[in-house]
């Protein structure tokens, strides 16, 4: 009996690892198709994370079979509906992403140009919502858009709270040429641009992802000082040209509703 209570011990922990390592592959695949933002097949799935191909061929089986994943008529698999249900209720339960859309939708309807909450996502800045503006002027990102920091306005504010040395390391490794060959790619120069911006409680950039189309963004700081996420606007780059002080005043005050909302901010000001 008691070899049989010691063999069952010995074998738990390589279960348990088994499990895990599971649970790790199945990560590694949401994780690479969160991170590419595309569909995609088993053996390229596999390739990108170093994983053996007929493991990760089980594992995705299984995340199909759970609805964690979708297969295509094309083969490749992609997100699926289960992890929408389980995203809109942890967005739910975020009094933050909560107040700041409440707050986002008001400054949609002041500004009459779309508006998005922006967070960062290591070395890119994630679009976390979004209202559309009533006009004909519709912005290319949606929620769950991610782009280089350096790119946009909101992307510069996430990192400006941070000691000098490490915005230059993380501008260095992150910083790619935009779309328009616009936004700034020195990791120094960058670097000073988000703690000025941060300073001032505004940034603003021009064309730099998207012809055209301009941000004007103003950052939403903890007690800490530190900037979590961003509120900006998304609007036609003659309208900013025309009148930057309006929007520039509209979106630090949305900015500051929101911390004060958030107990972050004295209501002194």
């Amino acid at each position: 009996m008691s070899d049989g209570i010691e063999a069952a011990e010995a074998a738990a922990p390589a279960a348990r690892r088994t499990r895990v390592s599971g649970m790790d592959r199945a990560l590694q695949i949401l994780d690479h198709l969160y991170e590419t933002g595309a569909p995609a097949g088993g053996y390229a799935i596999a390739k990108a994370i170093g994983a053996p191909l007929s493991t990760t061929y089980v594992v995705i089986d299984e995340l199909v079979e759970r609805s964690l994943l979708v297969r295509r008529p094309d083969g490749n698999v992609w997100l699926g509906p289960r992890l929408y249900h389980y995203g809109l209720v942890y967005a739910r339960s975020l009094d933050f992403l909560s107040e700041a859309s409440h707050v986002m939708h008001a400054l949609c309807r002041t500004v009459e140009e779309s508006v998005q909450i922006c967070g960062r996502d290591n070395d890119n800045m994630v679009v976390l919502s979004m209202a559309d503006g009533p006009g004909h002027f519709r912005v290319s990102s949606e929620v769950g858009t991610r782009v280089p920091l350096n790119w946009t306005a909101s992307g510069r504010l996430l990192v400006g709270h941070l000691p000098e040395a490490e915005r230059i390391a993380i501008f260095r490794r992150s910083a790619k040429a935009s779309p328009t060959r616009k936004a700034q790619t020195d990791p120094k120069t960058l670097a000073e641009l988000a703690a000025k911006a941060l300073e001032e409680r505004l940034s603003i950039q021009i064309s730099e992802t998207d012809f055209m189309v301009s941000c004007v963004a103003s950052p939403i700081c903890d007690a800490s000082g530190a900037c979590v996420a961003t509120i900006s606007i998304v609007l036609p780059e003659h309208k900013v040209v025309a009148n930057r002080a309006f929007y520039a005043d509209a979106v630090r005050a949305a900015s500051e509703t929101i911390e004060r909302n958030l107990g972050w901010r004295d209501h002194g000001g």
